[in-house]
């Protein structure tokens, strides 16, 4: 069996932050049931489509849900809601902050409907302090947390992460949430609610960065490149290759030993560079020692080298050689999928579980394409409720 089998789900999540929760969800077996508004999620209006003109982020993001349309703002589709909450396990939502409150469905309002129910709110700075109830996205709250000011070269401009790590790494934290209250409520039988905000959630990632302001024994920079957050350890960067780029990075002493006999280079054996505060001190010395046994290597043979001599290092992928890499590949996270209608991408699932396999990913569903489905077989409404709900725009 399925890790969340027989687990019901109620997914109000748009862009990356609750849908991700509650996909992973659906490849650990539950059954998710995606609930967008009148105008469909945000990300199905996006201009990255496939080739017959389906959004792909929508996709990576909403595989194994079914869809169905439903005006929250309506007081009928607040009582299909209710209903439907009645008998789920989870609700998450990442709606603007105060929106289901404003609609009636707040938790302290579903908690009296069904009071097992585990509702999980995603907002950008949580329901207290300061900043709660601001909107955010993974752009503002990268600029608000400090990720932007930390990420790029001294001498340049604040610069955002290439992936947008703050949605994911929320998503992540919301699905922990939901799991722990799931297991607690089978020894309370009640539910609860969990509460992740972006900003929280990204917070620990800057670990190294303020070790680096807090330190007195490093010199402390904001915006330190490629270089370790906190400037401590030395060698760790991305040095040029003959083809590229290769990472490496010597967190002992050991390693760079290592690292300097495979290099066989005079200068590496200056002794201020013996031990790690010495190499952090003189950090632009040890990189340009790096760099000019690097330059002259291919990236892949370089790797190779120090990966037998247990360095840690990897070649800078580029996009295009992610898509072809083998271990991704095999791994399946990035998974090609053919249907009846023909082969797509789409995520598969980064959680591997020995006795619990995962649910394959499917073709996402289209606006709405599963409402009369879910209403009939999970409200029991007839064809002719269901008509009405849709001839006055409900559904």
């Amino acid at each position: 069996m399925t890790a969340l089998e027989g687990v019901k789900v109620i997914c109000l999540g748009q862009f990356y932050f609750a849908p991700y929760c509650t996909m992973l969800m659906a490849r650990l077996g539950a059954d998710v049931i995606k609930i967008e508004a009148p105008q469909g999620d945000p990300y199905r209006r996006l201009p990255t489509v496939d080739e017959n003109g389906y959004p792909i982020q929508f996709r990576f993001l909403n595989s194994g849900k079914r869809n169905i349309r439903l005006d929250l703002s309506t007081p009928a589709g607040q009582d299909v809601l209710r209903g439907l909450v009645r008998n789920a396990d989870v609700l998450v939502q990442n709606l603007s902050p105060g929106a289901m409150d404003r609609f009636g469905l707040g938790y302290d309002q579903l908690r009296e409907v069904n009071p097992g129910l585990i509702m999980a709110t995603g907002t950008g700075f949580g329901s207290f302090g300061p900043y709660a109830g601001e909107s955010a996205m993974d752009l503002t709250i990268q600029a608000r947390t400090a990720i932007m000011s930390t990420t790029g070269f001294e001498d340049g401009a604040p610069v955002r992460t290439g992936p947008s790590v703050v949605d994911f790494m929320a998503g992540t934290h919301i699905l922990a949430g939901v799991l722990a209250a799931l297991f607690q409520r089978t020894r309370t039988g009640r539910g609860q609610h969990v509460e992740v905000s972006l900003q929280d959630a990204i917070l620990p990632s800057l670990t190294s960065n303020i070790a680096g302001q807090l330190s007195e024994n490093t010199a402390s920079f904001e915006r330190t490149g490629n270089r370790h957050g906190g400037m401590s350890v030395a060698p760790y960067n991305a040095y040029p290759a003959a083809d590229g780029w290769v990472t490496v990075l010597c967190p002992t002493d050991e390693h760079w030993n290592r690292l300097r006999g495979v290099m066989n280079d005079p200068a590496a054996d200056d002794p201020r560079f013996a031990t790690m505060p010495g190499r952090c001190e003189h950090m632009d010395e040890v990189d340009a020692v790096v760099a000019h046994w690097s330059r002259t290597r291919r990236k892949d043979d370089m790797a190779a080298t120090l990966k037998a001599l247990k360095i840690p290092c990897a070649p800078v992928v580029t996009l295009p050689e992610l898509l072809e890499d083998p271990h991704v590949r095999e791994r399946g996270v990035l998974r090609t999928v053919t249907d009846d209608q023909g082969s797509f991408m789409t995520l598969g699932s980064p959680l591997v579980l020995s006795d619990s396999p995962m649910v394959e990913p499917v073709r996402s569903g289209g606006l709405g394409e599963h409402t009369d489905e879910v209403l009939s077989t999970e409200l029991g409404m007839s064809a002719d409720d269901i008509t009405k709900l849709r001839d006055t725009g409900v559904i």
